[in-house]
This record gives structure tokens, sequence and C-alpha cells, in this order.
């Protein structure tokens, strides 16, 4: 069964970078992936957004109709994409930049501070990781050891010391999706 999964955010939030990670972390899973990125020209600030499709078998499209999950580190990007949740999808939102409105009552809310969290932890630039961290809680896709995996590939040797707080930040979204996963159950 195919999963489609919207990154979205601005530039300089990481999104690309996210995507990357986690489309490598289903490939060390031995999962079938495309990763499709959409940015405009003018990189920091501007709208950024990537999508994920995984599959057990070959994937048969690489932009879908709708999303099975939507990642929103922005509030541009939750009102953007949130139309294309399919219904009973999950939205995990970055209530440190935008409102917690519930607009849809078909899909699963999940705001958390994300932006807060990865800056009590060193660094706002890490607000991605935060919100991977819940994912991979909640979409039973990929295990935390191949994610961690992943960004030891994906990280360049420039910025591989910031494995350590990528880590740190990724277990505190890990918390917020155990805590989401257990209330859903």
């Amino acid at each position: 069964m195919e999963q489609s999964i919207i990154i979205a955010g601005f530039g300089g939030q990481g999104v690309l970078s996210v995507g990357i990670i986690l489309a490598n972390s289903f490939m060390l899973n031995d999962k079938k992936v495309t990763w499709y990125p959409c940015y405009g020209a003018e990189m920091r600030g501007g709208a950024v957004n990537c999508e994920i499709v995984v599959s057990d078998v070959e994937v048969t499209s690489v932009h879908k109709k709708e999303a099975d999950f939507l990642i929103a580190l922005n509030d541009l990007s939750f009102d953007k994409f949130l139309p294309k949740v399919k219904k009973g999808g999950i939205v995990i939102a970055n209530s440190s930049l935008l409102d917690e409105k519930r607009p849809r009552d078909d899909v699963h809310y999940i705001f958390a501070k994300l932006s807060d969290i990865a800056r009590e932890a060193g660094s706002v630039k890490a607000t991605n990781m935060a919100a991977l961290g819940v994912l991979s809680e909640v979409c039973n896709l990929c295990d935390i050891n191949s994610i961690k995996q992943a960004v030891e590939k994906v990280l360049t040797p420039e910025k591989i010391n910031l494995k350590n707080l990528n880590f740190k930040v990724l277990a505190e979204g890990q918390k917020i999706g155990q805590e989401h996963t257990t209330r859903k159950n």
C-alpha cells in the first residue's frame, strides 16, 4: 500500500533536507520511495515543500492527489496543503508558528511547538527533526534507528557535528508522537 507524506514550510526550515532523510530511511527499510521537491527561486524565506511516496512495491506515481500525512511548519503551508490531506489523514503542525485551528473534522491534528522544542535543545534549525520524530511514531512506516542511520548518511562532513543535536530533537519529537499514539488507541 502506498503512503504519501507532504512536508511544507519556508526556505531555511530544512524541509527538503528532512524529506531526503525520510526517503533514505525508507530505502534502508527496503521500501520503494520517491521524493519530489518543490521550491521557488528565492530560497530562504520562500515557500518550500516536498512529497515523499513510499510503498512495498513500485510507486505508481510521484505526485499524489491526496496525502496520508502533512507536516506543516508554518501557517501558509498549513492553509495551502490541508485540503490535500485525505479523510482520516494526520496533520502535524508547528504551533510555534501557527494557530491551533481545526477547519476540518475528518483529519487527526497533532499541534506541537516544534520550533520551541528545537530552540530549547540548541537550535531552531532542528525544527524539521522534531517534526520527523513525531511522524516516526504516528506513521508506522519506518523505525527510529533507520531515521538515525539516514541522518548520518545524509549529513555532509561540514554538518556531521549537528548529529547529536538532531538526535536529541528527534527524541523530543518522538515523545510527542508517542503521546498522540497512546491517546488515539
